[in-house]
């Protein structure tokens, strides 16, 4: 079983030889890596290319640089250009522990219906471990109506067989944030996924180039992706009932935000959003 890893970076030379050596020490399992670089500007492309020759990996690693894109078509290309029957994903600040992928490959091999797994990981902010709170708690099985608040799938804990890709499409472009929210909803709405209790990465956050924090209205886009799932699948009535109910909530948070602040360059698109499916008007 080849398991191919994307490595989506950018500017990221400070990490990316954590983010390398954390997949390069890997456990017994077959794997390749594609390293897409989004139109970096610093180091972090002679860094990666001096990395693959001084450790003579260039059968392993595969460095791609394309033109400034956004992390949803770096991921896409390293998913079209490998060839693993399976993917796994890292972001160039996080790092695996050296057992992931051996254990996520130990479950598929031992559950053969499952085509999605995830895992448990553990918060680093700031240098310092941190608790999750119990709403950011992993789980497994039918995730879809926990998920609809807040993305609880983590694109560095996840295996993911490529034919399910093929079949529910691959990270969304469009979406400049929340692109995972938004796969892993379109996945859960119709399968369930499997998980691991077992921390398997490390997840640094707190600093400044964090997709989160250069964005505050998240939930803008969350909004986008749940008007995307039910205009897209068949949900089963409790999945769909639910789906509307956050969705009208979440347009009536960000409308009165967007008054509030006299931000109205997405009301309209918000509040058209809104009536489709609560038959009434915002104001």
């Amino acid at each position: 079983m080849l398991v191919s890893v994307v490595i989506p970076v950018y500017n990221r030379a400070e990490t990316i030889l954590r983010a390398l050596d954390s997949v390069v020490k890997q456990q017994c399992v077959n794997f390749d890596i594609w390293v897409i670089d989004d139109g970096s500007s610093d180091d972090t492309g002679a860094i990666v290319e001096q990395y693959i020759q001084e450790n003579f990996l260039e059968q392993k690693i595969h460095y791609i640089k394309i033109s400034n894109s956004g992390v949803s078509t770096a991921r896409n290309i390293g998913i079209e250009a490998s060839s693993g029957e399976w993917l796994a994903f890292l972001d160039s600040d996080d790092e695996w522990l050296p057992e992931k992928l051996r254990l996520q490959v130990d479950h598929i091999t031992e559950n053969e219906s499952c085509r999605l797994v995830h895992a448990d990981e553990i918060w680093i902010r700031n240098g310092k471990r941190v608790n999750q709170m119990k709403k950011h708690r992993k789980s497994g099985g039918d995730i879809f109506l926990r998920s609809l608040e807040l993305c609880l799938v983590s694109p560095s804990a996840v295996m993911i067989k490529r034919t399910l890709l093929e079949e529910v499409g691959y990270f969304d472009p469009k979406m400049t944030v929340c692109e995972d929210y938004d796969l892993w909803l379109r996945i859960s709405s119709l399968y369930e996924v499997d998980y691991i209790e077992t921390p398997l990465i490390k997840k640094y956050g707190g600093h400044d180039d964090q997709l989160s924090r250069k964005f505050s209205a998240m939930d803008f886009w969350r909004v986008l992706a749940i008007d995307k799932v039910l205009g897209q699948q068949k949900l089963e009535k409790q999945k769909q009932l639910a789906a509307i109910a956050i969705l009208s909530k979440k347009c009536e948070i960000l409308l009165s935000g967007f008054l509030k602040h006299n931000n109205m360059s997405n009301f309209e698109q918000i509040s058209a959003i809104f009536t489709k499916y609560s038959g009434k008007k915002f104001l």
